[in-house]
């Protein structure tokens, strides 16, 4: 059984998870490291550079084959950053013999001429915010939201009959600049990269499992280093993702630039500030920067709340996750400010910070408690690797080939 390496190359730190699945498709994690990253190894969630990457790369995949006894066989690697470009398309397709079962071969077609289209918006997207017209986008992502047949909901089309099909994807799209440098840093590790997935994406499969019908909505809000990441989950699937550039370094550059202190201070006093180690008149200043930076993150939020225009309302549900997800006066003022009014949320929103150990379809053993929200990316890599490798065995059932229609 091969074992499957989940590597979260963030902004401040590597976070590996290795793990195996068992024939349920259950993940079991064996090991586990979080290692700080080198200053000036990232940009806004992306790989700057690439020696210091897998000098800190190497030292994480060190430590969980030691821990665990295993050597990593396949890997998965997460990408960030705001030029990943992840939207939902809606296809509405007349079928010309509504008699005729569908085909591997006519979601195929379907599959790639979507894929297409969504490259060409996202190349085009990507060109516009860079300046660069001859900019390479490559397919990260693919995924069906949700899929019908003459008005009736199924989750795998294949063997259906039906005149009307109607088709949401999730594609997302990096450019190859981006994916090149991960493909490198695997390189020099001697890591089999088995994919490359974009990180709100993976953090939606981790809390979505196993359950192809899954009926679970929600808005998750990967809050790391460098960026936000934000995916919605409608009904079960991926409903899309975006992501902007103010992560938790931001908060601490606030408050190093409005006490006037080093950023190794302006660390410390915000991890202070949550732990209540600071005293009065300091905290207050403290969460003076801190509450600035916040209105500035708010603003981030909104907008790319607003982009998601496909769904009627967004999910009350709002999940938290990454290592900047655990700042106190963020979960607070995410619970209790308006910040929410402007967008279609039908009722306030209920703030619920991500536990890695309720997630579904994954045995943590003695890393029960070890496990943080600031792993649910890592551990969604693990899952995006099982749904990859659904697709490669040369199995007959229906989730298999349905799953090889979807390989990028």
């Amino acid at each position: 059984m091969s074992t499957i390496l989940g590597l979260d190359i963030g902004t401040e730190y590597v976070k590996a998870v290795l793990a195996k699945s068992n024939k349920k498709n259950d993940i079991e994690v064996l090991g586990a490291a979080r290692i700080k990253q080198k200053d000036g190894s990232m940009y806004n969630g992306a790989i700057a550079d690439i020696p210091a990457v897998v000098s800190t790369c190497e030292e994480a995949l060190v430590r969980v084959e030691d821990e665990s006894g295993e050597r990593a066989n396949l890997t998965v690697v997460g990408i960030a950053g705001e030029l990943i470009k992840g939207n939902t398309t809606t296809v509405h397709y007349a079928r010309k013999d509504p008699g005729k079962p569908i085909s591997e071969t006519e979601m195929q077609n379907i599959i790639k001429k979507v894929q297409e289209k969504s490259g060409e918006v996202a190349r085009k997207t990507v060109a516009l915010e860079t300046g660069n017209k001859n900019v390479e986008v490559r397919l990260i992502n693919s995924a069906i939201v949700s899929l019908m047949i003459d008005g009736y909901k199924i989750s795998n089309p294949i063997g259906f009959k039906g005149s009307d099909v109607v088709i949401q994807f999730y594609t997302a799209f990096a450019p190859m600049i981006h994916v090149a440098a991960i493909e490198k840093v695997c390189a020099e590790l001697n890591l089999d990269l088995l994919t490359v997935a974009v990180e709100p994406f993976a953090v939606c499969r981790a809390c979505l499992g196993d359950d192809l019908d899954s009926n679970f909505s929600g808005v998750v809000m990967d809050i790391g280093g460098g960026t936000t990441d934000i995916a919605i989950i409608d009904d079960g699937g991926v409903e899309g993702t975006k992501m902007f550039s103010i992560g938790g370094r931001s908060f601490t550059h606030q408050i190093e630039e409005g006490l006037g202190v080093d950023f190794d201070t302006a660390e410390k006093y915000k991890l202070e500030y949550d732990s209540g180690e600071l005293d009065d008149q300091l905290k207050a200043k403290v969460e003076t920067a801190l509450s600035r930076n916040l209105s500035v993150w708010f603003a981030g939020i909104e907008v790319a709340l607003e982009d998601f225009n496909t769904i009627g309302s967004l999910p009350r549900n709002i999940i938290l996750c990454g290592g900047g997800a655990g700042l106190s006066l963020l979960q607070e003022e995410l619970a209790t400010s308006d910040w929410y009014t402007s967008l279609p949320f039908s009722r306030r929103p209920v703030i619920n910070l991500l536990e890695i150990n309720g997630l579904p379809n994954l045995i943590l053993g003695k890393y029960a408690h070890k496990l943080d929200h600031s792993f649910a990316t890592a551990v969604g890599l693990l899952r995006v690797g099982t749904d990859t490798l659904a697709g490669i065995p040369e199995d007959n059932s229906l989730r298999a080939k349905f799953a090889k229609l979807l390989q990028n």
